[in-house]
């Protein structure tokens, strides 16, 4: 990487060699393998979920404003924001600092919002097997803010909605309605 980035300087028209830059290719690649901790392969998404409590408890968990930054795969720009998770517990619950662990785990690939928001959603529905899982991401991208069309302030945002909260309504509004209540 560092290589690599020293021939992106050049590119540019730069001096790797001259004071500011000498360690720059070194500081870009340990910070691309800070933020792409999910490329090394080192842990799998499900283990995140791996220690469960067999609960009886039926109603819905919200876990919202996580905060979140992530890399655009497009443009290698950072898109940041806040991820809303809720699940329907089946026959157990996970501790309060696994479903933030998993938006984390998601945001550090280079990544599209839309797939981040459906991996979050299908993981713990698959490992969690809940009566249903909601997940709202919003976030703003530098692709969009800092360059191209440059709007500031923009935001998007995505939803993955499965079991009860796609098929009940009332459900869905439940959910809406706390995470958007404090605003």
């Amino acid at each position: 990487m560092e290589d690599g980035f020293r021939m992106i300087l050049e590119g540019m028209g730069e001096d790797p060699n001259r004071e500011g830059l000498i360690d720059t290719p070194k500081r870009v690649a340990k910070m691309y393998a800070e933020l792409m901790t999910g490329l090394s392969g080192e842990m799998k998404a499900e283990d995140i979920l791996k220690t469960r409590f067999h609960e009886k408890y039926d109603e819905m968990i919200i876990v919202p404003d996580i905060e979140f930054a992530s890399m655009c795969e497009h443009h290698f720009l950072p898109f940041t924001g806040k991820a809303h998770v809720a699940y329907i517990p089946g026959d157990c619950v996970v501790g309060l600092s696994k479903i933030p662990r998993v938006v984390e785990f998601y945001a550090r690939f280079p990544q599209i919002q839309e797939r981040m928001t459906r991996q979050i959603a299908e993981l713990i529905q698959r490992v969690l097997q809940p009566k249903g899982v909601a997940v709202v991401l919003e976030a703003s991208h530098m692709c969009m803010t800092m360059r191209g069309v440059k709007k500031p302030g923009a935001t998007m945002v995505t939803t993955q909605l499965l079991g009860r909260f796609k098929t009940d309504e009332k459900t869905r509004a439940e959910f809406m309605s706390r995470i958007y209540a404090s605003r």
